[in-house]
């Protein structure tokens, strides 16, 4: 403001407020609302989230569909009790298809024993994690800048799941497709982390999807994952 001239009731008549409340954004840190944030962002020539850096945290998705539940900027904003506390909760299936993924087993070691106990409880459990070895996998780590790293993920990822192998009620396969999206579903909820290129999957947005009675977002993505499924192979136990 002092470098563009502005004084409190100039900027507030430009956004339509009381030059009060100005004052308060400057001198008490208050935070306008988005609309008026915006409007004074423009009128100032700055970036919004510059002068207001708590805009930017995740809120709530608008209900534009009745599938959406919450949208996130990033995966690195939702804590891993979102994923462990959603597939605690399945009574019929889980799926989870990744490339690695191998943060949900480092911040939460007890995963295998929960999908043990799903399984037991009737849940049937889908694992399907990306080939170390497929070219797909490998073109992800070039695009990522990791280069080898995420085939190493791969195989790490590979040595926490097949302990699992042979237990009744789950299967692990490895597939070499182009991931376009990891996907975690447990029955009716699907947290979906979408790919961006160059951008690892950490900071890349995810949406959160309750299945609607009419179809859409929820059961496309179960296909896709079903598709990839059917091309994966199945993981032996050792020995």
């Amino acid at each position: 403001m002092a470098a563009g001239g502005w004084t409190y009731a100039a900027l507030a008549q430009q956004v339509e407020v009381d030059p009060k409340s100005v004052e308060r954004w400057v001198n008490l840190g208050r935070i306008p609302r988005r609309a008026t944030a915006l409007q004074a962002a423009k009128a100032l020539g700055e970036d919004v989230h510059a002068l207001w850096p708590a805009l930017r945290q995740a809120r709530p998705a608008r209900a534009i569909s009745p599938e959406l539940v919450a949208l996130y900027e990033q995966r690195a904003d939702i804590p891993v009790s979102a994923f462990t506390d959603l597939m605690a909760q399945a009574r019929e299936r889980i799926d989870i298809l990744v490339y690695a993924a191998v943060f949900l087993h480092e911040a939460y070691p007890r995963l295998n024993e929960l999908l043990t106990e799903r399984a037991a409880e009737g849940c049937t459990v889908r694992v399907a994690i990306g080939d170390a070895g497929s070219d797909n996998v490998q073109a992800r780590g070039q695009e990522e800048r990791f280069g080898h790293g995420i085939e190493s993920r791969c195989r790490l990822a590979l040595m926490h799941y097949r302990p699992l192998t042979g237990t009744p009620g789950i299967e692990v396969r490895t597939h070499g497709t182009t991931l376009y999206n990891s996907l975690y579903r447990a029955d009716d909820q699907q947290l979906v982390n979408a790919h961006v290129w160059g951008v690892n999957a950490y900071a890349a947005p995810v949406w959160h999807l309750r299945r609607h009675e009419t179809g859409g977002m929820f059961d496309t993505y179960a296909e896709s994952f079903d598709a990839v499924w059917a091309t994966a192979t199945p993981v032996r136990e050792e020995g």
